[in-house]
């Protein structure tokens, strides 16, 4: 059974990766252009100022030298070229996160589904789970640190922003589970219907106060476009809720047409 819930959930990925690739490609990439561009401008101005200063501060003679020394001192051969990385290089991307995420889906569903027969249906289950999974692995955690298209962010600081990014994720995914344990400990009390506005209040309490303890990363250079970094931002989380959405409901269906199908015992 597990196995077919994994085999299952990898297939619906892919699934869920052809239709997030479809999106990024018509909607994300243009974002990642305009950004590379920007980014290739500020180098060149750069590159344009230091040019300046050193023909203010060396003596006519060493002009040539100087110029050969800056053009081949930054000069590096580009070891894969953008329409790659616009192409084969995010569909191959999308596609391997997407049928790793939808494996991961499946086992979850699998380890869920023992615990909540009777309760939920198999669809019901699945669009539970996709929505708490986006939610708690991607939403929250993306609030806190957003994505940023090329030319936001240093390259010296890009190791503490990713170890921020997952150390929020692994807080929300904590605090998730958490909320819900204690789910059972109120029911009897409060009900069905407080109980769980119960537990997501918990939830947000406790992302909340990680959100305010965790540094905040502000590295958006002053002339960047805004409209370019909304945009990117706002296909980021597209990309993501169409996989989620896909897993939770594509899953969802394909499971609950596998259980009406089963024989009545």
């Amino acid at each position: 059974m597990v196995r077919t819930f994994l085999v299952r959930g990898m297939l619906v990925g892919i699934v869920a990766g052809l239709l997030s690739f479809a999106f990024l490609k018509i909607y994300g990439e243009p974002q990642v252009d305009r950004a590379v561009a920007f980014e290739t401008l500020k180098d060149e101005a750069k590159t344009a100022a230091q040019k300046a200063e050193s023909h203010d501060h060396t003596p006519a003679s060493h002009d040539h030298m100087s110029e050969a020394h800056m053009h081949g001192g930054h000069d590096e051969p580009e070891l894969v070229s953008r329409s790659t990385q616009a192409g084969l290089g995010l569909f191959v991307a999308v596609l391997v996160y997407s049928a790793a995420f939808g494996g991961l889906f499946g086992l979850a569903f699998a380890f869920a589904y023992g615990r909540t027969s009777g309760a939920l249906t198999p669809q019901a289950l699945s669009a539970v789970l996709a929505a708490t999974g986006f939610v708690a692995i991607y939403l929250v955690p993306t609030l806190k640190y957003p994505a940023n298209p090329p030319a936001v962010g240093e390259s010296e600081t890009i190791g503490i922003r990713t170890a921020l990014y997952f150390i929020m994720i692994a807080i929300s995914l904590v605090a998730m589970i958490a909320s819900l344990a204690t789910k059972r400990l109120f029911v009897a009390r409060l009900g069905e219907w407080n109980a769980d506005l119960l537990v997501a209040a918990c939830y947000i309490v406790l992302v909340g106060i990680a959100a305010l303890l965790l540094p905040a990363v502000n590295e958006v250079p002053d002339q960047f476009p805004a409209v370019v970094l909304w945009n990117f931002r706002i296909a980021s989380i597209g990309g993501q809720l169409i996989m989620w959405a896909t897993l939770g409901l594509l899953f969802g269906a394909l499971s609950q047409r596998a259980a009406d199908n089963q024989p009545q015992s």
